[in-house]
């Protein structure tokens, strides 16, 4: 907001438009060289003159504008300083209007998020969680953003790990085991396979056996299947939950086993497959990358297959404008090998699909392998964050309302947190301890403060004020620590559009630590609650739209910002 208001004082003096002009305004490091700047080097062509002619002409103008503004220059930058007092004021308003936060410039446009897809039949570890909540704060970031947003779970229900799981099944199953605990009776399975195909590589040749079956309709196979995949949605429906998850389609490879057929049919009108070994492969060489496999040497599909179906499909059938895949940066040559075979095929809109690559998650440095059982249920750690946030709530505040569902928002928030605070590239090893902490950068801390904000309007009787026409006295705005959490405040919405530009969920999480900071050095500055009412009215104005905007910050983030704590 202190870049509109900048570029709104200074485009009249220039030859471009305000959102031109928006574009050149830098947000100075240090409060002592103004709340915005204009880098006027650029603008030297423009306008023939040397940048620090520029800015001392842009300073006589805006210093003689009378618009509660004050100018500097320091070589070729103009520094511009706004007054709190004037300034403060309709920084407020436009914070506590109802369309704050929620922004249009993805109005009339439609993306499409594939996110969590685990695999049916295995369990719903914490690996999982990274795909999921990056996938769902995306989501949310991109309808605050005005987009119509469809969030697709591309569940993992097909290919040849079905055939290892019931070549298992068939070998050293029991229905019994099966059907009392299924999804922890298959992980049994899954790893047993693997342990005894290290013996014996025929074990790899059944497996791809029954699954030729499976796609061929085999009414048996196909019975076996369905009761996995049945008995793993009930399963990851219940975690989605706990998570505050929801899904608008669940589409897993499987729905495409009809579509794939025409896919390898276009590739063969089109001539580009080649044969490679027994298998039909899409060649790239002149994209630097190896050749993309299509259909293995005994005719089955493979995943580039199914996502090139996918992705059609989603194009064509959903009119998508933006194809998202929130998927581990192990599959980035796979991403990038599909997205080029589309654009071999004429599809222009390749250029509109987007893999969002994430780091490795490890649990107390513990890596995770499905295949060797070294899997931690998600379910699990859930409950022990919220057992532990239980803990600290009785020893803390024992006379709490509500304890055991304040204790599950603040467990689920600080494993949400503890993910998403991180640029998802890097690798994020989990620390329950310090994920749990009610201080430092964790997702309690901000809840906590967001009660405390609450806490602070009620005591002070914030909403009677309002409701009598109190108006804000912007002489109480003034104080540094005032300033600068106003300045935080506004820019919430800036915060958004950088997170959907960069599909980085990170920047709002860090965004809202930076407030939070922000906010308690104000509130330590001095007494919020004060004799004068229009003092009292005018620094809980400021607390009210801070927490306004932290409230909805953590909804975005998947979050839920308990009242009270």
């Amino acid at each position: 907001m202190i870049v509109r208001i900048a570029a709104r004082i200074l485009s009249p003096h220039l030859q471009l438009s305000e959102e031109e002009t928006a574009g050149l305004i830098e947000i100075p490091p240090r409060p002592e060289m103004g709340d915005a700047a204009l880098p006027c080097f650029s603008l030297a062509k423009l306008l023939r003159q040397s940048p620090q002619a520029i800015a001392e002409r842009l300073a006589q103008a805006v210093n003689g504008s009378g618009d509660g503004v004050r100018a500097e220059t320091a070589g070729g930058y103009l520094n511009l300083f706004l007054d709190p007092a004037h300034w403060g004021v309709r920084l407020l308003g436009q914070v506590a209007a109802d369309e704050y936060g929620k922004l249009r410039v993805g109005e009339g446009r439609h993306v499409v998020i594939d996110m969590s897809s685990p695999n049916i039949a295995k369990p719903f570890g914490i690996g999982h969680l990274r795909s999921t909540m990056i996938g769902n704060a995306l989501a949310n970031l991109y309808t605050a953003a005005g987009w119509r947003v469809t969030r697709v779970n591309h569940l993992g229900d097909w290919g040849t790990q079905f055939g290892k799981l019931i070549s298992a099944y068939r070998r050293w199953g029991d229905r019994s085991l099966l059907e009392a605990e299924p999804i922890r009776e298959s992980l049994r399975l899954y790893v047993k396979f693997h342990e005894e195909a290290e013996n014996d590589p025929m074990l790899e040749d059944e497996a791809r056996g029954w699954f030729r079956k499976l796609e061929s309709g085999d009414e048996e196979t196909l019975a076996l299947w369905r009761y996995f995949v049945e008995e793993s949605l009930k399963e990851f429906n219940r975690v989605y939950a706990r998570l505050g998850v929801s899904f608008d389609l669940f589409q897993g490879e499987s729905f495409y086993n009809d579509k794939m057929g025409a896919v390898v049919e276009r590739l063969t009108e089109l001539s580009l497959l080649e044969e490679s070994d027994g298998a039909q492969v899409v060649r790239l060489d002149e994209l630097g990358m190896p050749p993309c496999l299509i259909l293995k040497s005994d005719g089955t599909t493979i995943y580039p297959t199914r996502d090139l179906a996918t992705a059609i499909y989603r194009k064509k059938q959903l009119d998508a404008d933006l194809l998202l895949y929130v998927v581990g940066s192990e599959q980035a040559l796979h991403f990038a090998q599909v997205f080029a075979v589309l654009g071999k095929m004429g599809e222009a809109w390749n250029a509109d699909c987007r893999h969002v690559p994430f780091g490795l998650m490890k649990f107390e440095g513990k890596k995770m392998s499905t295949r060797r059982g070294k899997v931690i249920f998600l379910d699990e750690v859930l409950d022990e964050a919220v057992a532990k946030a239980l803990e600290i709530i009785v020893e803390k505040n024992p006379e709490l309302a509500d304890k055991t569902q304040t204790a599950e928002a603040i467990g689920v928030g600080a494993i949400i947190f503890a993910d998403l605070k991180n640029r998802r590239q890097l690798s994020v090893d989990f620390q329950m301890e310090e994920a749990l902490s009610f201080d430092g950068e964790t997702g309690p801390y901000l809840q906590y403060t967001h009660a405390r904000m609450l806490s602070l309007l009620r005591k002070g009787g914030y909403e009677e004020l309002k409701q009598r026409g109190t108006a804000v006295d912007g002489q109480y705005l003034e104080t540094p620590a005032s300033w600068a959490c106003l300045k935080t405040v506004s820019g919430f919405e800036e915060s958004i559009l950088q997170a959907v530009r960069e599909n980085e969920p990170s920047v709002l999480a860090r965004y809202l630590l930076e407030l939070t900071k922000d906010f308690n050095r104000y509130y330590n500055e001095g007494k919020m609650i004060v004799e004068s009412e229009d003092e009292t009215f005018a620094k809980l104005s400021v607390a009210a739209a801070a927490a306004r905007v932290l409230g909805d910050g953590l909804r975005l983030l998947g979050m839920k910002a308990p009242e009270r704590m």
